[in-house]
């Protein structure tokens, strides 16, 4: 597989017209399934597409060359099942709520009780429950767990706004919350993030076998004061 991919075109940010100017993550899982050339291949769930083009955009050169060999694991990773959404929107939202800086885990926090709610609700579970996951990451926010909690009781989610809008806001505030963190190695961690996001929908989609391959969720650094560099706008 490696020497299949080292003629493969150069990961870099953004969209391209064509191999030949690079690809961008997404675009080299296109290439790769045999689809037409597109950041947006029917291979991949869309929200799980959407997280590897924001890692992709906001990953530095050098770190970036590394997600190549991730790339195959996407292809195939595709979905109706809301479930998908949620276990990707709770994986990004607990990974960088520790981290984040303290005006952005409000929203964080809020969008690991939509998560939890969701699949509660997908599941015919009780409200309110908290996964492991979940409590870990909250334990280490209070303040901000505790706003979360009075907002999250006055505010109710459809399945379609969660899917539309709650999502995708956690998955893109999540890369922003680390990319402006102040830890040593922002691109290790959104590289962890995306490889678990992989595992968790590889679980979804494949069933248990995948489960037992996936990654730990590893425990993130402090968060500490930072000065903001925003994320990338190359993807629409």
């Amino acid at each position: 597989m490696d020497n299949h991919l080292d003629h493969m075109p150069v990961l870099s940010r953004g969209r391209h017209r064509n191999p030949k100017r690079g690809a961008c993550f997404m675009e080299l899982a296109s290439y790769l399934a045999g689809e037409r050339w597109s950041d947006h291949p029917a291979c991949t769930h869309p929200l799980l597409a959407a997280l590897a083009r924001l890692v992709n955009d906001n990953t530095g050169d050098e770190s970036r060359a590394q997600l190549v060999g991730l790339v195959p694991s996407i292809i195939g990773l595709a979905g109706d099942d809301l479930r998908i959404d949620a276990h990707i929107a709770l994986r990004c939202a607990t990974t960088a709520l520790p981290v984040a800086a303290a005006e952005r885990q409000l929203a964080l926090a809020v969008s690991v009780l939509a998560a939890e709610e969701m699949l509660a609700r997908l599941d015919g579970a009780p409200s309110g429950r908290l996964s492991e996951l979940s409590r870990r990451a909250m334990e280490q926010v209070p303040h901000a767990a505790e706003q979360a909690r009075r907002f999250s009781r006055a505010a109710k989610i459809t399945e379609k706004g969660f899917r539309r809008y709650a999502a995708p806001n956690a998955v893109q505030l999540a890369v922003v919350g680390i990319v402006q963190a102040c830890i040593k190695d922002p691109d290790a961690l959104l590289r962890r993030l995306l490889e678990d996001a992989i595992a968790d929908c590889d679980a979804i989609v494949n069933g248990p076998r995948a489960a037992r391959s996936g990654a730990a969720q590893p425990d993130p650094a402090q968060p500490g004061p930072a000065e903001p560099a925003p994320a990338s706008p190359a993807h629409a």
